[in-house]
């Protein structure tokens, strides 16, 4: 009985400590729904297997507890532009591509946008350096939740 109980709080534990916000990886959808909800879309523009900075903005931003609260005044958008074949679809990437042709030409990575539901950019943030200081983005979703 007594190892049924640890097994039990393990489990909520580990789903509890698994959370994280929502996010969306096609442009349209994500329009929609933002203009379906009212919420501005926040477009996140990510090297996930190769940008350092993009990595750790994902530890000390996006997986923050604090983030993952706020997270449901927005439309969430992840365009990955990974170097490896297998993480997302051929598809997805060329998709993904054609994005960052349009709204991230300069190929900065991290790149972070706050969108109307239009998809006109209205906010734009990027970098993320070393110092691993995350105030520049909390100050940049308070700014993004201005936008409808």
């Amino acid at each position: 009985m007594r190892s049924l109980f640890f097994i039990l709080f393990i489990v909520i534990a580990s789903v509890s400590s698994a959370q994280e916000a929502d996010w969306l990886t096609d442009f349209e959808k994500a329009k929609k729904v933002s203009k379906k909800t009212k919420k501005p879309i926040l477009m996140y523009f990510t090297g996930s297997d190769w940008c350092g900075p993009c990595k750790m903005l994902k530890k000390d931003f996006w997986q923050d507890p604090s983030f993952i609260k706020q997270s449901t005044d927005f439309v969430l958008l992840e365009i990955d532009v990974p170097f490896r074949e297998d993480i997302i679809s051929p598809a997805q990437k060329k998709k993904n591509k054609e994005l960052q042709k349009k709204y991230n030409k300069e190929g900065v990575f991290p790149t972070l946008l706050a969108l109307d539901a239009n998809g006109k950019v209205k906010e734009r943030i990027s970098a993320y350096s070393m110092l691993r200081d995350t105030s520049g983005y909390f100050a940049f979703l308070d700014k993004a939740r201005a936008i409808r």
